[in-house]
């Protein structure tokens, strides 16, 4: 197997992994508010052009997902003190709790799948979990 198709298999069971704790969970909430959450929970406030470009979604989406998140006291919203044309959106502990909820339900929701794995299965995944957030830390640091 090549490389590149390796790195994309990871990709893709990762998205359906995801899937399938979110029909798991019966959790309805919008992938959406879980990206943006878990943007705002990394990398802290910001604008809302931002949130929208590393969500990969239009800036109209994300001030209306926003405007939601703001509703449900899961974000707040403010007007950044250097250009009061742009709001900066932070996550509020409400929202923390509700990301880290979501991260506990997707784990206690996918464990099941992965029961019959022996500890060398085991100790190959959890060395591939600390590549992987090494390397999406890697990019969001070069991303700011």
């Amino acid at each position: 197997m090549r490389k590149a198709e390796a790195i994309e298999r990871i990709v893709v069971a990762a998205h359906a992994l995801t899937r399938v704790a979110a029909v798991t969970t019966q959790n309805d909430a919008p992938a959406a508010q879980w990206r943006a959450l878990s943007i705002l929970q990394k990398e802290g406030p910001q604008r809302v052009g931002d949130l929208a470009r590393l969500s990969r979604t239009t800036q109209p989406g994300m001030t209306r997902l926003v405007g939601q998140l703001a509703d449900l006291h899961l974000v707040d919203r403010e007007r950044d003190a250097e250009d009061s044309r742009v709001t900066l959106v932070s996550i509020t502990p409400a929202g923390s709790e509700a990301m880290d909820a979501w991260r506990t339900q997707l784990g206690e929701a996918l464990e099941p799948l992965f029961t019959d794995l022996d500890d060398a299965e085991w100790s190959a995944l959890e060395h591939a979990s600390r590549i992987l957030m090494s390397r999406t830390d890697a990019f969001a640091g070069a991303a700011r």
